[in-house]
């Protein structure tokens, strides 16, 4: 019997999503038309044995949420239940303070997954190696170049048998090019650890501080409290993947991971692709539509594009490399690229919304993501343009790679700006 975990964080987290996560909690954020975390859920419900997934965050369990936690019940047949945390834990603390729900059921061992990554989740496969080579911690593993390697966990391993030997949480020099993808296995003894730094935690802040006042003891951080402390001790392995992997910082990285989602329902979902029929819109590449939208026939999409419910696009529209929330109105002849529109939105006619792409380099296959600051220098650097809740773009306006807070009118065009 398994069990699996994903961890959501909370709404002090995220903050370079903004302004997509004022409206909705990041994780239920659409990407290739369902929420962030539905396509962990739909890994984990293909795992044999499977039997719960718990989702353990600091968010209050809201009405989206409740929803969302109800239709994938329905969905996948399997039962998925959320655990609020009292107070910010950290990737660990919330694994340690729910451990009895966890480990009700006796499982065999659980996967952990954070809610920010983008991946075809090779499950099954580190099933297989735990089951081969049992240890208390599996990490899935994959490659970056030497620079970008600097912004991830690193991991030195053995090549023979996959123990990890040394991993650093953000280096400040280059450690090693094997990156943690944010996806492991854990057996139950795994908690033990966990309660060993839970228990020292405790004792230092009693030390230091007076009775009571020591509830971020219960703050535990995977990465450096428990992996930076083990390696080399024979209970960390890793296992690597040469599949798709992305993580989910920023809007512009949600862009990229809607593309790599959509690649992947050619194999794993070709009946959520739009396909071009006589009399209806053009459709060019992975294109997803939702089956309520209404598409003018004289619209061109794609490539890699997600309409929501209830979108309405007009005639002439051209739509590449982009998200349209659900509600959004996209008038005729507007040209919408490397953006995302947000929910309720109206661009008027002959409007065009642009952005700058900060994809990884195609000629690099161990490229990555880079999460950028937003601002250099003082000014907006250039990147994907994002429409806020109900924003209106008023006809023949031009944006370019700017930001539109929710609720804007705009009257004029703007170029690397934020509109507040």
């Amino acid at each position: 019997m398994l069990k699996a975990v994903i961890l959501i964080g909370g709404p002090q987290k995220g903050t370079r999503f903004r302004p997509l996560s004022f409206e909705v909690p990041k994780p239920l954020f659409p990407v290739a038309g369902v929420p962030m975390i539905q396509h962990h859920i739909e890994a984990c419900a293909q795992v044999p044995g499977m039997q719960e997934v718990l989702l353990i965050g600091f968010y209050q369990p809201d009405e989206a949420l409740t929803q969302f936690l109800e239709a994938a019940q329905q969905e996948f047949n399997l039962p998925v239940r959320y655990l609020q945390e009292f107070a910010p834990l950290g990737t660990g603390g919330g694994l340690y303070h729910f451990r009895d729900q966890i480990l009700a059921g006796a499982p065999e061992a659980f996967f952990v997954l954070n809610a920010d990554v983008c991946s075809d989740f090779p499950l099954n496969a580190m099933l297989d190696a735990h089951r081969r080579q049992r240890h208390p911690f599996l990490l899935l593993g994959t490659t970056a170049n030497r620079t970008q390697s600097l912004n991830y966990g690193c991991i030195v391993e053995n090549p023979q048998t996959h123990e990890v030997l040394h991993y650093v949480e953000k280096p400040s020099t280059f450690i090693s090019d094997i990156i943690n993808c944010g996806i492991y296995l854990f057996s139950p003894e795994a908690l033990k650890p966990l309660r060993d730094v839970f228990q020292r935690n405790q004792q230092d802040r009693q030390l230091e501080e007076s009775p009571g006042s020591w509830p971020g003891a219960g703050t535990i951080r995977l990465e450096q409290d428990v992996f930076s402390a083990l390696a080399g001790q024979g209970q960390i392995y890793v296992h690597l993947t040469d599949g798709i992997w992305s993580q989910i910082k920023s809007a512009g990285s949600a862009l990229y991971a809607s593309r790599l989602y959509l690649g992947r329902y050619q194999i794993t979902h070709p009946e959520r692709l739009a396909k071009h029929t006589p009399g209806g819109p053009r459709i060019r590449g992975n294109v997803y539509i939702h089956p309520t939208a209404k598409v003018a026939p004289s619209a061109v999409l794609g490539p890699n594009v997600s309409i929501g419910k209830g979108v309405t696009l007009g005639e002439g529209v051209r739509l590449r490399e982009s998200i349209v929330l659900h509600g959004a109105t996209l008038q005729e002849h507007t040209c919408v690229l490397h953006s995302i529109v947000g929910w309720g939105s109206t661009v008027g006619r002959w409007a065009r919304v642009e952005g700058t792409p900060n994809d990884p380099n195609p000629n690099d296959p161990r490229a990555r993501m880079d999460s950028e600051s937003l601002f250099k220098d003082g000014k907006l650097l250039p990147a994907i343009t994002i429409l806020g809740c109900r924003v209106r773009i008023p006809a023949e306006v031009l944006i370019l790679n700017s930001i539109v807070l929710p609720h804007k009118e705009l009257s004029r065009s703007f170029t690397n700006q934020i509109i507040l």
